[in-house]
Formats: structure tokens, sequence, C-alpha cells
């Protein structure tokens, strides 16, 4: 028995006629023209949580501006990407960002702060991240963002608490994508949540346990989706440390996962004839951007001793 098609809902964008089925977000009808809109916390293998605030759009009629990763296309809807309330909402959005959160990694931002005319620095230095509820002592320390951007106080010392990855909350920008990954929308593991409110929001194991000490199954789901570098690879965090990191020298191979017959793909991103970063293409039909801890840390046994 076949299935009727979906409907087609009817809108426009910027002036465009676009149709799209039933159910798809004006994001996807976004897309679907090739209309830039900027995203963080938002990928196609996650729900979206509408926590950036990046993707607002103005549609006609409404009071507030909508997010465009989570709402549904209507017939007769009348959207504006680019308006000067749209442009001025990204950009206070990317200040507000860059003033409280280590942004440095993330290339989109430094090219949406640029193309929004961002200034985190009017805000003043960046204020040291929450770490009361983490019952951490601050570790005072001041570096450089490299982006030119006001120094910053580090108020979380960066978490390394085993040999796979680690956590740099000073770069969380709490977009909620690590735990929708470690949640219903790929793992299932529930091993970290958001914990506190306001100002001491931040994410956190259960009852601040070290991940070896929490459900954590190390699949690495959370270091995939993570924007800002917040959560990495040890292997690319030790070169960054070190100043090694250099993505020029770097090659790029896909391949398939060894280790059982489900047919995982892997991207390794290889530096040195060492791998350094394994991820896996968010469309693809086995994986949807997630593996085990087997297929995303597993792969090194082809380096042998070294």
């Amino acid at each position: 028995m076949t299935q009727a098609p979906p409907k087609s809902v009817n809108m426009r964008i910027d002036g465009h006629e676009v149709s799209v089925p039933e159910g798809s977000t004006i994001l996807d009808a976004c897309r679907k023209l090739a209309v830039e809109t900027p995203t963080f916390c938002w990928a196609e293998n996650l729900t979206p949580v509408n926590v950036c605030r990046i993707c607002v759009v103005e549609l006609e009629g409404a009071r507030t501006l909508v997010p465009a990763c989570s709402r549904k296309a209507e017939p007769g809807m009348s959207i504006r990407t680019d308006s000067a309330r749209v442009r001025l909402s990204r950009k206070v959005v990317l200040e507000l960002l860059g003033s409280s959160v280590d942004m440095s990694l993330s290339e989109t931002f430094a090219k949406l702060k640029s193309q929004y005319g961002a200034d985190p620095d009017r805000f003043g230095p960046r204020a040291p991240r929450a770490a009361a509820g983490e019952r951490e002592a601050a570790e005072p320390g001041h570096h450089e963002v490299p982006d030119g951007s006001a120094a910053a106080s580090v108020g979380q010392p960066v978490k390394v608490d085993n040999e796979l990855f680690v956590r740099d909350y000073e770069k969380c920008m709490l977009c909620y994508k690590c735990v929708e990954a470690c949640g219903t929308d790929a793992q299932n593991t529930f091993a970290i949540a958001v914990a506190g409110r306001g100002f001491d929001a931040r994410i956190s194991t259960e009852f601040n346990a070290s991940l070896p000490d929490s459900a954590c199954v190390f699949c690495g789901n959370c270091v995939g989706v993570c924007p800002t570098g917040a959560l990495m690879f040890k292997s690319e965090s030790d070169l960054r440390e070190r100043g090694e990191w250099d993505e020029s020298k770097q090659t790029v191979t896909d391949t398939i996962c060894g280790y059982c017959g489900v047919g995982c793909q892997l991207t390794l991103r290889v530096q040195d004839n060492r791998i350094v970063r394994v991820t896996s293409p968010s469309d693809h039909s086995v994986t949807g951007g997630h593996l085990c801890i087997k297929g995303r840390f597993g792969s090194t046994f082809v380096e042998g001793d070294r």
C-alpha cells in the first residue's frame, strides 16, 4: 500500500515563493532557497532546542522574532531573514556570546562576528564563568583570545579526567547539543545535563562526578556535536596546547569502521601519521553522525606502538 505524498506548504521568504513538505521548518525552507541562516545550537541529527537565538527571522504579523530552526512552516507565511531588526538581534546575540564565552575556536563565530559587525569588547573584559556549582576553586589565570577580543579570566580549569577527551567549559555556550546527543537523540545514556540556573547554569554529570565515575560510556557523540571546542579529543587538545595543531598538514580520509558489521562511516583526520580526530557524516544513513566508543576512539590501533 503506497503512502500519499506529504502535503506542500507554500510561503514567501525574502520575497521569493517556496514550497516545502508539510512539517518542514522555516530553516528547511530557507535552505531550499539557499538563503543563509546561521545556527549554533541546531544540528540536522538533533532535536532543535531554541537556545542560541542566532537563527531568528522576522515573520510578518508576529510580535517577536521567531526561531527558524524549530518554527514550522505554515501556508501564507511571509519571512524576512535579513531585515534591520533581524541583523540587530543577531549582532547583539553574537556580542553577548563573545563577551561571556571563549569562542576563539569557532570559525562560524568569527565569520558571523565580521558579517554582522559585532563588538563583544563593548561589554568590557569577559567575566569568569560560574564555577561555584562545580564545587571547585576557580584557578586564577589570564589568556588572550586569538580573535582580538578582551582577555578572559579563567573561571573553570580544563577538566582532564580521562585519556579520550577533555572538557573546557570556558568555551561552553550552553547550546545543549551535547545533552541532546547523550540523551534520546542518540546515546540514551543521560550522563550529562544542565545543572544550576541563570548565571550558575553549566553542563555537569550527576553529582558532579568525574566522567569515569559517571554514567558516561565514552561514545564521544557529545564531542562530535560541540560547536565551540568545549569538548575536544585529547589528541587534538594536546597538539593545540603545544602549538602543533596545523590543519594545513592534515589529511581527511573516509573509511568504514572495522570493529563490527554495522557499516559505520568514519572520517579520519590525520596529522603526522597520527589520527587526531574521528567524526562521522551527520547525513550518513547508518550513523546519522553518531558513533560508539570503538568507532570514535578505537582507530589508533593502526598506529601500532607509536
